[in-house]
């Protein structure tokens, strides 16, 4: 007869072969790294406690009475990333196609609750069907209280989502509210309905990659924020990630160890930017003579490129960076670029990151397409985002800042704390060339043509001289300094170090009507 210790090995042997060596193998053989792999490769050596080990699901129907496995399909617990504390879960897809029942709700519930009350970050490794069918309700019942604590702990501490396998139905919704997911191209799948569901219902033949792959994401969709190879380069990347933000959001991001530019940087940044306002530029050339080098994490570099969301760090100290990038659609902001930025936006000031707006815009775009729909609503999210935003936020306009781009960038009226401009900056209604068409039709009209581009250009010219500048914006305190683009590390670094103790005053209300 075997003792309690014998009893509690055999426990335990059982909860860690998942589902049986069968389907363990051909989880291998996918290119894909079993659960308790994927949390060892996450946290730092020997830091990771297991909690629930042991539960089971308590179903009867369906035959499940007799298919229990220890865990039910998900492993939960918590760690140390680089020395600070994670809670984490990740799923086993051997187990149930890692289908979410109602005791494996329950622990992933329970390890959520675990990071609210410690104020940790919570990283999910998703690898889920979805709901278990033969659970019915109550696994209804358990999406329920997991997407209510993912919405509970939104703003309260960071949450990771690492789509690794193919995820469906409520296994994309909880990633979808979680601040930040990292997919894996090839295994790493998100959609509400598969294919052959698609087929049935729609008569679309689509494949799964097509449907919802990492690349579907990263590039149309902009569900997903960051793409890798491999589990290992996925976990990797949420590491890093990790390092940038802070436990909770009563806490501070974490400071690095700073690292000077080159000498040579700032003195380049004159040369970076052209003078004409129509000629483009890669805004990262900008941004990396500014930040720390080799600091810059970039979110969803691959959606609506026409702006950009990263990570950096200043000296050592960790900011948001927005920039418009001229690359792509001239910088304009549309649907995509503003539903982008609005949400790092407010990402980095629930979580006390300093936000950095480079400028460069030439307006929102136009077109039928963009305001069926709803441009007018959507970029009102951005502006809603910079006005709502407490945190210190400082602003450089280094070329265009046409119309209400200009102010929807972090603009002084929208709260802005030091704005600079180069005296590159061009702050007006809209460019020269529009400016001169309205204004001065009806005498343009009549002239012949020799004469009226003779006219036209003088006016342009005039326009140009008088208005596009920044000194009429500065002489209004709406730019706090016309600077030399030589001194704009410094001048953001001066401007971090005193904006740091920052504090500020809202009316009381239980919540704002984000224009959604």
């Amino acid at each position: 007869m075997s003792g309690p210790y014998e009893r509690w090995q055999e426990r335990m042997k059982a909860a860690r072969a998942g589902a049986g060596e069968e389907r363990t193998k051909r989880h291998a053989d996918a290119g894909k790294m079993g659960a308790r792999a994927r949390l060892e490769a996450l946290f730092d050596p020997g830091t990771f406690s297991e909690i629930g080990e042991l539960v089971q699901h308590r179903a009867q129907a369906f035959g499940l009475a007799e298919r229990k496995v220890p865990g039910d399909g998900v492993v939960t617990g918590f760690g140390e990333v680089e020395g600070r504390r994670v809670a984490a879960f990740a799923q086993d897809a051997t187990v149930f196609g890692g289908a979410l029942g109602e005791a494996h709700a329950e622990k992933i519930v329970r390890t959520m609750e675990l990071a609210r009350k410690s104020g940790i970050p919570i990283v999910g490794l998703n690898d889920s069907g979805g709901a278990r069918i033969q659970e019915g309700v109550m696994s209804l019942g358990g999406y329920g209280e997991v997407f209510f604590r993912n919405v509970a702990l939104s703003g309260v501490v960071p949450q990771i989502s690492l789509i690794l396998g193919a995820c469906a139905g409520g296994a994309v919704y909880s990633p979808a509210i979680t601040d930040f997911v990292i997919m894996r191209r090839g295994t790493g799948q998100m959609y509400i309905t598969g294919p052959d569901v698609v087929r049935a219902v729609t008569g679309e033949e689509v494949s799964a990659e097509t449907l919802g792959g990492a690349d579907a994401h990263a590039t149309k969709s902009g569900v997903s924020h960051l793409t890798a190879e491999t589990d290992e380069a996925a976990i990797a990347l949420a590491r890093r990630l990790l390092g940038y933000l802070p436990l909770n959001n009563l806490d501070d991001p974490p400071d690095a160890e700073a690292i000077d530019l080159p000498p040579s940087a700032s003195a380049e940044l004159r040369a970076t930017v052209p003078v004409e306002a129509n000629t483009p530029y890669d805004v990262h050339e900008v941004i990396g003579r500014l930040v720390d080098p080799a600091s810059v994490l970039e979110i969803q570099p691959e959606f609506a490129p026409n702006i950009v969301t990263m990570f950096a760090r200043l000296a050592g100290a960790p900011v948001g960076v927005v920039a418009n990038q001229p690359n792509h659609l001239a910088g304009c902001l549309d649907i995509a670029a503003s539903t982008k930025a609005a949400r790092f936006v407010r990402f980095l000031d629930a979580f006390n990151f300093p936000i950095v707006t480079l400028v460069d815009v030439p307006g929102f775009l136009p077109g039928r397409s963009e305001e069926h729909g709803g441009i007018i609503r959507h970029g009102a999210k951005l502006l809603y985002a910079y006005a709502e935003a407490t945190v210190p936020k400082l602003t450089v306009i280094l070329r265009k800042a046409y119309g209400g781009a200009y102010d929807v960038m972090c603009s002084k009226h929208l709260g802005g704390d030091l704005n600079y401009a180069w005296p590159t900056a061009e702050i007006a209604v809209m460019g020269a060339d529009g400016a001169v068409n309205i204004l001065f039709r009806r005498e343009l009209a009549p002239a012949a043509p020799a004469e009226r581009e003779a006219r036209r250009a003088r006016l342009v010219a005039e326009y140009q001289r008088e208005f596009l500048n920044p000194f009429l914006a500065a002489e209004r305190g709406y730019i706090d300094a016309v600077i030399d683009p030589a001194e704009t590390r410094a001048r953001l670094l001066a401007g971090l170090t005193t904006l740091r103790p920052k504090r500020e005053d809202r009316p009381a209300r239980k919540h704002g009507n984000l224009p959604l």
